[in-house]
C-alpha cells in the first residue's frame, strides 16, 4: 500500500508543478506592463538602482521663511528736505555706498544745496514710503535694505518633539513657491516661548541663500532629522505605489526592454524621500521613480507581452508569456481553414487534458486498492471460537 501511496504522488507531481507554472506565467502576464519607445518618453519613465544605504528618521513640521534681523537695514536722512530724484524701488538690488536719493535742503541757497542719501549696506530694496517730492524728515525711514544671502527658516515643532532636536541637526527644507529645489538648514536654537494655543515652539534653521530665490514669509515644509540607520535597502518614496495595506513598486524587466513588473513590497519606516524595503526587492534592482504612477493605469502597456518574448528569444510564446511547447506549436492552426476545419477540437490545453488524464487514473487505482482491501478481509477464516456443545466436560461422557 505505501508503494502505492508513492507511486500515487509520484503521478500527481507533475501536473501540480505544470499548473504552479503556469498560475507563475499568468500572474507575470497580468502584471508586467511592456511599453514601445515612444510610450516610455510619453509616460518620462526613469529609473534607480535598488542600493543599501542610510536611512533618516524624521518628523515633519510647517513653517515659515524670514530675514535675518541682522542683516535688514533702514535708509534715511540726517536734514530734513524734499526729494528730488528717487534712484531704487521695492525689488532692486542695491550695493553699500550706491546713491539712492538725491534731497534738496532747506538750508537757503540759489539753487538750494542737494544732497545723496546713500545705500548703507548690499541686498534689496524691501521697504520703500517715499514718492519724488514728498518731504523728508530726519526721524523717518525712507528705504529698508534687506540682506537675503542668509535667512531663517523657522519650523513649528510640537513641544514634545522639541527635546529630541539639538542645535547642529539638519532639516530638509521644501518651499510651496519653489516645487523643484531643495534646501537643507541646520537648526541654530529655539524660540524665546511656546505657543499655548498651538502647543509648538519655534525651531530656527539657518539657511544659505545665494540664489536669493527664497524670500521672507514663503511657507515651508520641514523634515527634521532625528536619527539615522545605516545599510537600510531603501528606494525613493515616489517609486511606491497602491495604499499603506496593500504597497507595489514597478521594477524594470532584466530581460525584456521596456517592460516593467508590479511587484508587492513590505515597507518599514518611510521619511520624506525614502521607504524602507523590508522584502520584495534585491539589491540591484531597477525600480521606476518618475512616471510608476502613470505605469499603474497603463494596462498591459503598448506591447503585448508574448511579442515582446518573440522579439527578444527569437521563438513564439503563449498569451501569458510562457513556453509554447513544440506539441502546441504544432497543432496551433497555421491558416484561416486550418482553424475552421480543427476548430471542435480547441478548448482543453495539453496542461489541462494531462491533469484530467492523471486524476481519472488516481481514481481508478484508488478504487481497485480499496476493492482489494475488502476481499482480503472477506477471505480470511474467523477464529475458532470453543462452545459448551463443541467441548463437552469430561464428567459428561461417563
Amino acid at each position: 500500500m505505501k508503494h502505492s501511496i508513492l507511486f500515487l504522488t509520484l503521478l500527481c507531481t507533475p501536473p501540480l508543478l505544470a499548473a504552479d507554472k503556469s498560475e507563475d506565467a499568468a500572474k507575470r502576464a497580468a502584471s508586467t506592463v511592456v511599453l514601445d519607445e515612444t510610450g516610455v518618453k510619453n509616460l518620462k519613465i526613469e529609473t534607480v538602482e535598488v542600493e543599501e544605504a542610510d536611512f533618516e528618521k524624521t518628523i515633519f513640521s510647517l513653517g515659515r521663511i524670514e530675514a535675518v534681523p541682522t542683516r535688514r537695514s533702514g535708509v534715511s536722512s540726517r536734514i530734513p528736505g524734499r526729494i528730488v530724484e528717487l534712484k531704487a524701488a521695492i525689488g532692486d538690488m542695491v550695493k553699500s555706498g550706491d546713491e539712492l536719493i538725491k534731497l534738496e535742503s532747506r538750508q537757503a541757497g540759489d539753487p538750494p544745496p542737494v544732497i545723496a542719501v546713500k545705500a548703507t549696506m548690499s541686498g534689496i530694496v524691501t521697504e520703500s514710503d517715499v514718492r519724488l517730492g514728498d518731504p523728508v524728515e530726519p526721524d523717518k525711514a525712507l528705504l529698508g535694505i534687506t540682506d537675503l544671502s542668509e535667512v531663517y527658516a523657522i519650523a513649528r515643532v510640537p513641544e514634545h518633539l522639541a527635546g529630541k532636536m539639538k542645535p547642529g541637526a539638519v532639516a530638509h527644507i521644501r518651499v510651496a513657491a519653489l516645487p523643484e529645489e531643495k534646501f537643507d538648514g541646520t537648526l541654530l536654537r529655539f524660540g524665546t516661548a511656546a505657543d499655548k494655543e498651538s502647543g509648538t515652539l519655534d525651531a530656527i534653521f539657518r539657511l544659505d541663500n545665494p540664489s536669493l530665490t527664497l524670500r521672507p514669509n514663503m511657507r515651508a515644509e520641514f523634515s527634521i532629522v532625528l536619527g539615522k540607520r545605516s545599510g537600510v535597502m531603501t528606494v525613493p518614496r515616489i517609486a511606491l505605489q497602491g495604499d499603506a495595506a496593500s504597497r507595489a513598486v514597478y521594477v524594470k524587466d532584466f530581460d525584456l526592454k521596456n517592460a516593467f513588473i508590479k511587484t508587492s513590497v513590505t515597507v518599514g519606516e518611510i521619511n520624506d524621500r525614502y521607504a524602507e524595503i523590508l522584502s520584495g526587492l534585491l539589491p540591484g534592482d531597477e525600480v521606476v521613480t518618475r512616471g510608476a504612477y502613470s505605469l499603474a493605469f497603463a494596462g498591459g502597456g503598448s506591447v503585448s507581452l508574448k511579442a515582446a518574448l518573440d522579439a527578444a528569444h527569437g521563438h513564439e510564446h503563449n498569451e501569458d508569456g510562457s513556453e509554447l511547447k513544440a506539441g502546441a506549436k504544432a497543432a496551433k492552426p497555421g491558416a484561416e481553414g486550418d482553424a475552421h476545419d480543427h476548430g471542435h477540437e480547441e478548448g482543453m490545453s495539453p496542461l489541462t487534458q494531462f491533469s484530467l488524464a492523471g486524476n481519472a487514473l488516481l481514481l481508478v487505482l484508488l478504487v481497485v486498492a480499496m476493492l482489494g482491501r475488502g476481499k482480503k478481509a472477506h477471505d480470511e477464516p474467523a477464529p475458532a471460537m470453543a462452545t459448551a456443545e463443541q467441548s463437552p466436560p469430561a464428567e459428561a461422557k461417563h
